[in-house]
């Protein structure tokens, strides 16, 4: 089991420092997320062989390591030459992780094309089916590079991404059926994968190698009126990522399904709400997470 840190929170330091940080905070492992130094939403990576040996010293230095890193690509944007940047990015991120020794990269299924673009494109392109068969080309292209690099991918399915519930995402996972690619299940999503929190885990079995955990409450609870959203109306779409204890999710339900399905992947604390009190917060999430590990799994 690898205990991460989401770092997104911590990422005003520089790379040097978050090393730094997630050790200070009992963290072994950092799960690197998008951030403009190093894996850039959507663009090119910002990565050149000096900022690599730096990062790299400095997490040797600390005593830390990477679990995982985060690229974020438009790779199911029907678009031609979105989908071409996209693919072309995640290649060279490819090579990122091989030279950063990190054998694990984290996304998600994607929400199709730029928002602005698609908003004012009436040709109907940004289609859940449109999405998703730019989404399988990826794959046909993306896969065999895996597989040579010896790299596991962890997909998950997000809200407002064009594949939405656990179990229609871990049947396009074993549709792939390549063992470099796995599943993510995050906990702060669980009100949109299903309405049973065990189910939804068990759904994962055998392809589940990433969880991330912070905590929500369930949208959909209050007949619907858990949020009320201005206008009447609003296709406005609605969650946290709190800690542990703040929200609504069984933690004893979540830590012991994954137990059942004898989890033994990455868990990283994946916190978002709480930047005015970020050391405290993933320090926090630090201890809750081992207490529930201990509980569990010894």
């Amino acid at each position: 089991m690898k205990i991460a840190l989401d770092p997104y929170m911590h990422r005003h330091l520089s790379l040097p420092d978050i090393c730094r940080l997630t050790r200070e905070l009992g963290y072994n492992y950092i799960e690197l997320s998008p951030r403009a130094d190093f894996l850039q939403w959507w663009t090119r990576p910002r990565i050149y062989p000096e900022r690599v040996q730096s990062f790299k010293k400095a997490m040797r230095d600390h005593g830390v390591a990477l679990a995982s890193l985060q690229p974020m690509y438009r790779w199911s944007s029907p678009y031609p030459d979105e989908w071409e940047v996209a693919i072309d990015n995640w290649k060279r991120t490819i090579q990122i992780a091989v030279e950063m020794d990190c054998d694990l990269l984290i996304s998600e299924f994607g929400r199709g094309g730029s928002p602005e673009r698609s908003a004012a494109d009436h040709s109907g392109l940004h289609t859940p089916e449109a999405c998703e068969n730019a989404f399988w080309r990826a794959m046909d292209t993306l896969v065999p590079l895996l597989e040579r690099e010896g790299l596991t991918l962890s997909i998950e399915p997000h809200p407002e991404d064009w594949v939405e519930q656990i179990d229609a995402a871990v049947d396009i996972i074993r549709t792939i059926n390549s063992k470099a690619v796995r599943c993510s299940y995050i906990a702060p999503h669980s009100f949109y994968y299903g309405d049973d929190l065990a189910q939804s885990i068990r759904a994962t079995k055998d392809v589940l190698t990433h969880v991330r955990v912070a905590d929500t409450f369930n949208h959909k609870a209050s007949s619907q009126l858990r949020y009320i959203v201005n206008p009447p109306g609003s296709s406005a779409r609605v969650h946290q990522h709190l800690d542990i204890g703040q929200g609504e999710i069984d933690w004893d339900v979540f830590f012991q399904t994954l137990r059942d399905i004898d989890f033994d992947g990455v868990l990283s604390s994946c916190v978002f709400a709480w930047e005015e009190r970020a050391e405290s917060s993933s320090g926090f999430m630090r201890e809750e997470i081992q207490r529930y590990v201990d509980k569990y799994w010894h």
